[in-house]
C-alpha cells in the first residue's frame, strides 16, 4: 500500500508553505472487513475507543465510518476532574495547535484526525450562566470527554476503501529550511504507526467482547415515575398560561440493569434503528450507546448547518398505516405550531454567529421514518461571520430548542425546577471537531449510557399551552422503545448461545 505523500514531497510542502502538520495516509480495499470487526480488533488494546456510523435520511448508508483508538490525549471535564469549566476553552486549545500544511493540490481529508467525545447537556451553564443549577448529576459522569486522535480510520462506503489517516506534526522549533534528516525519523515513524494499524487490521483475530451469563428477567424501571412526569407537564403549562414560555421539553429517565455487554447491544441497534448519527464510545468507566436521529450542529467549509426535529407520532403496521400516521402528524396543529417555533428557535441560533442575509431554512416540515417513530424534521444554514468559528457556533446552539424549549434560558431554569436532577449527557452532543476547522456533532437522545451494569435511558416531549399529559407520557415511551427493544434482542439472543452452548 503507497503512501499519499512522500518523504521529498513533505519536505516541500514545509519548505514552501505554513503550518505545522502534514496528513499521511495509506488506502487500502475495505470488502474484507467490517466496521464493527475493525473497532473490535483496534479497541482490543486501548482503554479509549469510539465507532461512529451514518444512515442518512433513515433509507441510506452514510458516506464514512470512523474507527478510533489508542488517542494521543483525554480530555476528561466536570467537576472533581483535573479539568473543570468550559469544556470548548480546552478543546479549542487542542484543535489549534495543528494547523495543516497545504499547497493548493494537496487534499485533506473531509473526516480525519481531530477530537471525538462528549458535550453534557449541563454544559449550558458555560454559555449561559443563569441556567446553572445546584443539582447533583445521579448518574455521575463527567460533564465532557474527548479522545484527541492523531491517527483514524474512516471507511469510504462509497469507494468501499478504507484509509488508515495520520498526523505528522512537527516538534516546536522545528528548522524548516534544514535537511531532511531531522524530518526522516518523523515521517518514518508516521509511516510505521499507519502500517501497524493496518497490520492490526488485517490480522485473523475477532477479539469478541467477554459476555458474562445473561441475566433474563431484568425489566425497564422509570425513575421519575409517570405521576411525576403528568405534574411536570401540568407544571410547564402553568408557566406557559403565565406567558414565562411558549414551549417546554421536560423529560423521563429510565435504568434498566443488564449484563449484556455494551457493544453488543450496540451491534444490535445498528440494525434496529439505523440513523444519521450511530455511535458507541468506550471511556473505560462507562459506554455510549446511540443511534440519534438529530443534528446539533455541523460545520463544513464555515458553513453552519442545523436540523430542528419537534413532532412525533408512532410508526403504523404496514405502508398504509404508515402514511395515514404521518397525514395526521403533519395536519396537527399542535405539532405544527411546536415545529415553527423550535425552526425560528433554530433561525435565532444561527443569526447570532452566521451573516444574517445568508440564514435560510433548506427544507420545511419533511416526514422523516424512524424505527418506532415518525418525526416532522426541517433543515436551516447559514454562513459563519468572518470572526466566528465552529466553538462559536457550538455556543450559540446548545442545547437545541427541541430539548430546552423557547425561550431557552428561561426554558432550561424551569427544566431543571421540574427535574430536579442534571440531566449529564442526555441532550447534550455527542461528534468530533476536526483539526481543520469542521465539526459534526448530534444531540444525545435515542442514546444509552451502560455504567455499573445498567443501562440509563432519557426521553422528553414538547410541552405547548395545549398538550394533553397523558400523550406526553405516551411520546416518551414511544422514543424510548427502540433501545429497550435493542436490549430485549441482545438479550434473547446471547441467551439462546448460552442454551446451545449448554447442549453442545
Amino acid at each position: 500500500y503507497s503512501i499519499n505523500l512522500s518523504l521529498e514531497k513533505v519536505d516541500y510542502l514545509i519548505k514552501n508553505f505554513p503550518g505545522n502538520t502534514v496528513q499521511l495516509s495509506k488506502t487500502i480495499q475495505s470488502d474484507l472487513f467490517t466496521p464493527i470487526l475493525a473497532y473490535l480488533r483496534l479497541s482490543e488494546s486501548s482503554k479509549y475507543s469510539f465507532l461512529l456510523e451514518s444512515a442518512i435520511g433513515k433509507e441510506n448508508v452514510g458516506r464514512y465510518t470512523i474507527v478510533g483508538s489508542n488517542p494521543s490525549k483525554v480530555l476528561i471535564i466536570g467537576e472533581n476532574y483535573p479539568l473543570s469549566g468550559d469544556p470548548l476553552v480546552f478543546l479549542q486549545e487542542e484543535i489549534e495547535k495543528i494547523e495543516y500544511v497545504k499547497d493548493p493540490d494537496t487534499i485533506i481529508e473531509p473526516v480525519s484526525c481531530g477530537a471525538y467525545g462528549y458535550i453534557g447537556y449541563d454544559c449550558v451553564q458555560y454559555f449561559e450562566p443563569k441556567t446553572a443549577c445546584g443539582y447533583e448529576d445521579k448518574i455521575g459522569t463527567p460533564d465532557s470527554i474527548f479522545l484527541i486522535c492523531d491517527t483514524v480510520i474512516v471507511f469510504d462506503n462509497l469507494y468501499k476503501v478504507v484509509k488508515v489517516i495520520s498526523n505528522l506534526t512537527l516538534p516546536e522549533g522545528y528548522d524548516r529550511n534544514g535537511d531532511t534528516s531531522v524530518l526522516e525519523p518523523l515521517y518514518s515513524n508516521s509511516v510505521q504507526t499507519i502500517d501497524n494499524y493496518i497490520s492490526i487490521l488485517e490480522t485473523d483475530r475477532i477479539p469478541l467482547p467477554r459476555q458474562p451469563k445473561i441475566d433474563m428477567n431484568n425489566t425497564h424501571t422509570s425513575l421519575t415515575g409517570k405521576e411525576n412526569f403528568l405534574e411536570m407537564v401540568q407544571f410547564m403549562k402553568e408557566h406557559i398560561v403565565k406567558g414565562d414560555i411558549f414551549q417546554s421539553v421536560p423529560s423521563q429517565r429510565m435504568s434498566r440493569p443488564t449484563s449484556v455487554h455494551p457493544f453488543n447491544v450496540y451491534r444490535f441497534l445498528r440494525t434496529v434503528n439505523p440513523s444519521p448519527y450511530m455511535f458507541y464510545f468506550d471511556f473505560g468507566d462507562f459506554q455510549l450507546v446511540g443511534a440519534s436521529p438529530e443534528m446539533l450542529a455541523q460545520v463544513k467549509d464555515r458553513v453552519l448547518f442545523n436540523h430542528p426535529i419537534a413532532g412525533t407520532a408512532k410508526r403504523g403496521k404496514n405502508k398504509e398505516e404508515d402514511e395515514k400516521f404521518a397525514d395526521i402528524l403533519i395536519s396537527d396543529e399542535k405539532e405544527r405550531a411546536e415545529h415553527v417555533m423550535l425552526v425560528d428557535l433554530g433561525r435565532n441560533d444561527l443569526n447570532r454567529v452566521c451573516k444574517p442575509e445568508s440564514v435560510s431554512v433548506d427544507k420545511v416540515m419533511q416526514i422523516e421514518y424512524y424505527s418506532h417513530v415518525i418525526h416532522i424534521c426541517s433543515s436551516i444554514s447559514g454562513q459563519l461571520r468572518d470572526d466566528k468559528n465552529c466553538f462559536d457556533a457550538f455556543r450559540s446552539t446548545l442545547p437545541a430548542g427541541t430539548l430546552s424549549g423557547a425561550p431557552k434560558v428561561r426554558a432550561v431554569q424551569l427544566i431543571y425546577e421540574a427535574e430536579k436532577q442534571k440531566r449529564g449527557l442526555y441532550g447534550g452532543a455527542v461528534g468530533h471537531f476536526q483539526f481543520n476547522g469542521d465539526m459534526d456533532t448530534c444531540i444525545a437522545i435515542r442514546t444509552m449510557v451502560f455504567k455499573d451494569g445498567i443501562a440509563y435511558l432519557q426521553a422528553g416531549a414538547g410541552i405547548v399551552y395545549d398538550s394533553i399529559p397523558e400523550k406526553e407520557w405516551e411520546e416518551t415511551l414511544a422514543k424510548s422503545m427502540s433501545n429497550i427493544r435493542t436490549i430485549k434482542l441482545a438479550e434473547n439472543y446471547y441467551h439462546q448461545l448460552e442454551l446451545k452452548k449448554k447442549d453442545n
